[in-house]
């Protein structure tokens, strides 16, 4: 049984760039863990993707080192892109990666790949946002992982709970299936794929993980998150992932024209006020009636409520999706470093403006206006 055991085969890839300093001690201590207590047969392959320090000689002095441990090296960047040349090729029964900073507690790695080899699932992906997970990081990263799976969510329908935990496995057939199709080369590659997945039927299995955020992570976080919207934005203008939610395309444009008619009224409100208020003043009236007239509109035009029942609840609720929206996505400029250009604000300040009436039509639609909610508490 032991014998049996030990030939099927997991491939665990290790993607690095520029990871002089952490990529000894990792790999040593996942084939030292691995070797131990790992009761299939594996093999490390750390894909060095177009480093430019000493990471790539580390790497094959590691493979010469160490048994069951090999280095690949990629001329071009991008993390997606070396999990696509290492998986294509592998013949190993499943393939999977982690990340270099070993922040996913590898006792979580068994039960990974364990329905894969058994034949129960076809993909599976470690969560930080399952309750029985345990997680230590910055509020700035867990603002960012929620917000991005929240969209996932509610616009592509994904029904996964964390698309980039750095933790996921596959059966290979099923990577080896799916890759054509992925188009993305960098951080967005993990999300393409698993709403391929899901577009296809296949079966993802989540498991809960505990996981520590590494403080001298080399992601750039505002540069990932931007990179990972516009991927969203392609999926989603493609439309080769599936359909919008259901009543989504009937609510965005009726949205979008509520939205237009709503900053022309607050414009000419403000203008108004600001001849006989101080600014702020003028500005928080007319912030205040635009938001009630907003959310009086959505309501009747976009999300189809009709009566007094509820009105006032939905005006409350309104208004906080409304705070909610705009003090959470504005607080994403905090996220820009001191002394950028004056372009790269304005930028940001678009950016967050956009996002900030993304999430209140969000909030509409899944919470003040959901169905489900009105039909429950009748």
């Amino acid at each position: 049984m032991e014998t049996a055991i030990r030939t099927r085969l997991v491939e665990v890839v290790v993607p690095v760039h520029n990871e002089q300093r952490a990529l000894g001690p990792s790999i040593r201590q996942l084939h030292s863990y691995l070797a131990r207590t790992f009761p299939y047969g594996f093999r490390i392959t750390i894909a060095d993707n177009a480093s430019t320090d000493d990471t790539w000689r580390l790497a094959t002095e590691l493979a010469r080192e160490l048994p069951q441990v090999r280095a690949v090296h990629l001329g071009d960047k991008g993390r997606g892109r070396a999990l696509r040349a290492v998986w294509s090729a592998s013949e190993a029964d499943v393939v999977s990666y982690m990340d270099v900073d070993l922040s996913t507690d590898l006792d979580a790695f068994l039960p990974l790949v364990a329905p894969l080899l058994s034949g129960h699932s076809d993909l599976a992906i470690g969560t930080r946002l399952a309750r029985a997970s345990r997680v230590v990081r910055g509020p700035k990263r867990e603002f960012i992982s929620r917000s991005y799976n929240l969209l996932l969510r509610s616009l592509l329908g994904a029904r996964f709970s964390d698309a980039q935990c750095g933790f996921k496995a596959l059966r290979t057939e099923v990577a080896q299936a799916l890759l054509p199709a992925v188009e993305d080369e960098q951080w967005f590659f993990d999300t393409e794929l698993l709403l391929l997945a899901e577009r296809h039927g296949l079966r993802i299995h989540e498991v809960p993980v505990d996981w520590t955020d590494d403080p001298d992570s080399r992601v750039d976080i505002l540069k990932t998150a931007l990179e990972d919207l516009r991927g969203m934005a392609r999926v989603a203008l493609s439309g080769s992932m599936q359909e919008l939610p259901r009543g989504m395309a009937r609510q965005l444009p009726r949205f979008a024209v509520v939205g237009v008619i709503s900053t022309v009224a607050y414009l000419l409100l403000f203008s108004f006020l600001s001849y006989a208020l101080p600014v702020l003043v003028a500005n928080a009236i007319a912030l205040l009636t635009t938001a009630v007239a907003n959310t009086a509109a959505n309501r009747r035009f976009t999300f189809g409520v009709t009566g007094a029942a509820g009105a006032m609840r939905h005006q409350v609720e309104g208004l906080i999706a409304f705070l909610v929206g705009l003090v959470l996505t504005t607080g994403g400029l905090a996220l820009l470093p001191d002394g950028v250009p004056h372009r790269v604000q304005l930028v940001a300040v678009v950016v967050a403006n956009a996002l900030a009436t993304l999430v209140r039509f969000l909030l509409l639609r899944v919470w003040v206006f959901n169905p489900e909610r009105r039909r429950a508490s009748r």
